[in-house]
């Protein structure tokens, strides 16, 4: 297709329509997909998360010139809150990330959660194997930052890299499961504040106590820091060391052959997605489209059925199943 071969060659406005129309749930970008998948596989890619206002896209905003100075081309997905009146997304992030924005070799894009409670919409997915078949040497990921649930990222990340901050509670999460469990790398940023040593300190005895099979073939996720953004010097080399442990770690995916076992986990989770959006949204769509939906929540409302009924019932017509 003339459309994959323009992305190919780098093509920002195709591959930006594209993305768009993916968001959008264009059947026609659903087709381009399909020439795209075989094509992909190429990109380390690598998520960041973390809670709200803990510095991720100051982060990823310095990792990008830390890759670039190592002539890594880089693709950013920023997924950023979803406009409560436009659906859309708020592009916070883009605006932060002006200063790569005449740099060819860098490409930012913001998508919108979509109202995704793991923190990632369904098109970031489909949007990663876009940059992927860009060529980006490196796709970053930054999460809109939901909290304790937000692990979607382990899915579409060969490494994550988890933000944390002193002052926010961080010290509780430590030793609670959820986000902190996904983390390959730790980075705890902002760290001239008051708390710093106690955080990390937290999150080493976390480690501690977990067993010797929770790490990837030996790999402990090494707990790093970052201090005032505004020190750009400090700052550049530690966003310097993050990026080469970044690198590390694919390193170690690589020489212990676990990359297979990621991406058999990243395809089954894709197979199910479009299984999902195969099966499911047809269904909805109907369903809405003919105002059946609305007589079905009316009835719920009323507490004449359940949903539980209902659903089987969908199942019925639409499935045939039992």
């Amino acid at each position: 297709m003339e459309k994959v071969k323009k992305i190919q060659s780098g093509d920002v406005r195709t591959a930006s329509r594209l993305i768009r129309n993916l968001e959008d749930g264009s059947s026609e970008a659903r087709a381009t997909m399909k020439h795209i998948f075989p094509l992909t596989g190429h990109s380390h890619v690598i998520g960041l998360t973390g809670s709200p206002g803990a510095g991720k896209s100051t982060l990823v905003d310095g990792l990008v010139e830390s890759f670039r100075k190592k002539g890594k081309t880089v693709g950013v997905l920023a997924v950023d809150p979803t406009s409560p009146f436009t659906g859309g997304a708020i592009l916070g992030d883009r605006i932060r990330m002006q200063r790569h924005a005449e740099d060819p070799g860098v490409f930012v894009r913001s998508l919108a959660t979509r109202g995704a409670l793991g923190g990632l919409s369904k098109a970031v997915g489909d949007a990663i194997h876009v940059m992927d078949v860009m060529g980006k040497d490196i796709v970053l990921v930054e999460t809109v930052g939901t909290g304790q649930q937000e692990v979607d990222i382990m899915n579409h990340s060969h490494t994550v890299v988890v933000v944390l901050i002193p002052g926010m509670g961080d010290e509780i999460q430590a030793i609670k499961a959820g986000i902190l469990e996904i983390a390959d790398i730790f980075i705890i940023n902002k760290a001239e504040r008051e708390g710093s040593s106690k955080l990390r300190r937290e999150i080493m005895a976390m480690l501690d106590m977990a067993p010797e099979s929770a790490f990837q073939a030996g790999w402990r996720p090494p707990i790093l820091k970052s201090e005032n953004a505004f020190e750009p010097v400090s700052f550049s080399k530690s966003l310097d060391e993050l990026s080469d442990t970044i690198d590390e770690h694919y390193k170690h995916l690589v020489k212990n052959g676990l990359l297979g076992s990621w991406a058999h986990r990243k395809t089954s989770m894709e197979l199910n997605e479009a299984i999902r959006c195969s099966v499911l949204d047809p269904v909805l769509n109907s369903l809405v489209a003919n105002g059946e939906l609305d007589v079905m929540i009316e009835k719920l409302m009323k507490k004449e059925t359940d949903p539980y009924t209902l659903a089987e019932d969908i199942a019925g017509r639409f499935l045939k199943t039992c």
